[in-house]
């Protein structure tokens, strides 16, 4: 009977072990990858949205936005089925559902502030009223919003679901404190920068919880990196590059395929 628990035992610390390994550990290559991830998705959602489906142009038909939402949301939703169904940590399908995560966030972000006309404040206002509800249901349904519990489909959906919601906030308030704010793209993007800087000396300085500062950096590189985006790919009239958005979005994608091959990223074994 001891054996047999012994077993049971062994074999339940693997299957945790597994479910905890489908998430990367938290290195300085992680928020890398991380800021570029989505600043591709900023790229790559105006890339189909705008370019692809003429949303800025005289052409526009003023469903580029929804029709953008569908195409990536399906994306979103099969990568992370594929992600939940997976046994061990794979990091380029982890990756893609990140970049698939904002690119849906972007395309939503901008069918709610543009296509229905609720403007970039009231987008932001509406978005973290859902992002603070997704995190509050998950707290209350399992307990705990640390990472080291996403070791079940249940909290994986949570987990998924949360950093949608993340990324669409990002794009709706990127917009705003550019635009409306009047911050520009380089303005904002050092203001978002602060505030990185800002809660990783407060990770290294002080005691307050890393499960709240891995979510507030989780969030506002978002942000960042959708001000980034815009810079790269803008009309230079409006403060930005005006670089090709497709060459932009493949530029990026080489680059976070490159950080992945090169510094191989282990399993987290241990909360962020």
């Amino acid at each position: 009977m001891q054996a047999t628990r012994d077993l049971i035992g062994d074999d339940r610390s693997d299957f945790i072990s597994e479910a905890i390994s489908k998430v990367p550990q938290v290195t300085i290559i992680f928020w890398i990858i991380k800021i570029l991830a989505t600043t591709l998705g900023e790229t790559g959602g105006d890339a189909v949205t705008m370019s692809w489906l003429g949303e800025t142009t005289d052409e526009a038909t003023g469903f580029g936005y929804l029709i953008g939402t569908a195409i990536f949301g399906t994306i979103f939703i099969a990568a992370v089925a594929l992600q939940i169904k997976a046994r061990k940590f794979h990091p380029f399908l982890y990756w893609f559902t990140i970049v698939a995560t904002t690119t849906v966030g972007t395309t939503l972000a901008d069918y709610f502030t543009r296509s229905i006309g609720i403007g970039y404040a009231g987008g932001s206002a509406i978005l973290l009223l859902l992002l603070i509800m997704s995190l509050s249901i998950w707290k209350w349904s399992t307990g705990s919003i640390s990472i080291e519990t996403v070791n079940t489909p249940k909290v994986e959906i949570f987990y998924w679901v949360t950093i949608m919601f993340s990324q669409t906030l990002g794009t709706a308030l990127g917009d705003w404190v550019a635009d409306d704010a009047g911050f520009g793209y380089s303005g904002a993007a050092l203001l978002f920068g602060g505030i990185l800087v800002v809660t990783a000396a407060m990770y290294f300085l002080t005691n307050v919880s890393r499960t709240a500062l891995f979510w507030i950096a989780f969030i506002v590189t978002r942000p960042l990196g959708a001000v980034v985006g815009d810079f790269l790919d803008k009309p230079v009239e409006d403060g930005g590059l005006e670089l090709s958005r497709l060459v932009a979005t493949l530029v990026l994608m080489g680059l976070i395929i490159a950080f992945i091959l090169v510094f191989p990223q282990k399993p987290a074994s241990e909360t962020h």
